[in-house]
């Protein structure tokens, strides 16, 4: 549990996610996660010399990955800090958090940065030598599909692990998964109402190049697939015998998001409103069985309630990163909590999934959610790949 981790009222921000091989296709994810943190900064009037420390938290290859949280940095204007790379697959912004929660609740530092970026489009195509094959021919590895369709330990594609809970636990039907799909389609229309009133207030544009010498800025998600029951209903499982459709499972996406962590008193200082204050309280992470992924969203959020000292009746808002439906029935059913009433605002399996700012991005909704309510914990817990899983505790007062 953590006593000293504050997060300032609006000091964080998140990208639209762009759809895979869209607007942010050709962008290097570090370089532009970094301009665009710098540029939200010179928004908020903010020097990026306050952080003594950057986590970025990055999983797909880019260029000059080697130098990548202290080439962020000083793309930001924090030239004299270094920084920690952190890829954690799903989880990475959770882990990010954390550890900058840690660092603080240490005295190891008082004020740090936590930048998320990805950017699934175009993925990199690896070699690796193989001097004793045959012929000495290369191995090769294409970074998204190859991961995304074997697990090197559990052997299976991940929409199998979701399949597999599905098959152990019994009673989650096709229909099931699309009922839930369309009520996150609704709730994510509800964070577009008003001129997307509940998005403007944490979401910042991006600039990307459109041509040699023409940007544009990105304001809103690009690739969200306009969803009716009927359409649903429809789309065949892409498992024989399985109940995810292509609708009921998320989609590879482009993006960033960045969070301040600091000091109670500096929380204040860096505030849009002192008068709201934002603990990080716990976090939690497990592994499932093998090859049983979504399982792994419950015992996470578990831990990271009994670190907090509370249980899930105490939760006033929760969100998931859900790739697949079956990963928020699960929860439900295992929660005892109702399936249609969290995610609120939207989720990755409706704006789609860039890896590591995902889990932040959610984070980031929690909170806004949190303070329209008035306060109260909120608990986001996701799954990621290795059947592996991590949650956060926040409360806003």
């Amino acid at each position: 549990m953590y006593s000293k981790a504050f997060i300032p009222y609006r000091g964080y921000f998140s990208s639209p996610f762009a759809r895979w091989q869209g607007s942010l296709q050709n962008e290097n994810a570090i370089e532009l996660g970094a301009i665009t943190a710098r540029r939200w900064l010179a928004a908020k009037d903010l020097d990026a010399k306050i952080f003594e420390y950057l986590y970025l938290g990055k999983t797909i290859g880019q260029l000059h990955t080697f130098y990548a949280a202290p080439w962020a940095a000083a793309l930001m204007g924090a030239t004299e800090i270094p920084g920690c790379h952190i890829p954690q697959a799903c989880s990475t912004s959770t882990t990010c958090i954390s550890l900058a929660a840690a660092g603080i609740e240490t005295g190891l530092y008082k004020t740090v940065f936590c930048l998320m970026t990805d950017r699934c489009s175009n993925g990199p195509h690896t070699i690796w030598p193989n001097p004793m094959g045959p012929g000495g021919e290369v191995i090769s590895e294409d970074w998204m599909m190859d991961n995304f369709n074997k697990d090197p330990w559990g052997g299976v594609a991940m929409i199998q692990t979701a399949e597999n809970v599905v098959k152990k636990v019994g009673g989650i039907t096709k229909e099931d998964c699309d009922e839930v799909t369309y009520r996150r389609y609704e709730q994510y229309q509800d964070a577009l109402a008003n001129d997307r009133e509940f998005q403007k207030r944490y979401m910042f544009p991006v600039e990307y190049k459109k041509g040699k010498k023409e940007t544009a800025l990105l304001e809103a998600d690009e690739g969200v697939v306009p969803t009716t029951r009927e359409g649903l209903a429809r789309l065949k499982p892409v498992i024989e015998g399985g109940v995810h459709s292509f609708g009921a499972q998320t989609h590879p996406a482009d993006g960033n998001c960045g969070i301040i962590l600091t000091t109670r008193e500096k929380a204040r200082e860096l505030s849009a409103d002192s008068s709201i204050e934002i603990q990080v309280v716990s976090y939690g992470f497990a592994r499932a069985l093998k090859a049983h992924m979504a399982m792994a969203v419950v015992p996470a959020a578990r831990m990271a309630l009994e670190k907090a000292g509370i249980d899930i009746g105490d939760v006033r808002a929760i969100k998931t990163h859900n790739p697949f439906a079956a990963n928020d029935l699960y929860l439900a059913r295992e929660m005892n909590i109702d399936v249609m009433k969290f995610n609120n605002y939207g989720s990755s399996l409706i704006y789609g999934h860039p890896q590591g700012p995902t889990a932040g991005r959610g984070i980031i909704e929690m909170i806004e959610e949190l303070v329209i309510l008035g306060g109260g914990y909120g608990l986001f817990t996701g799954c990621a790949a290795g059947d592996t899983g991590a949650a956060l505790v926040v409360k806003v007062s």
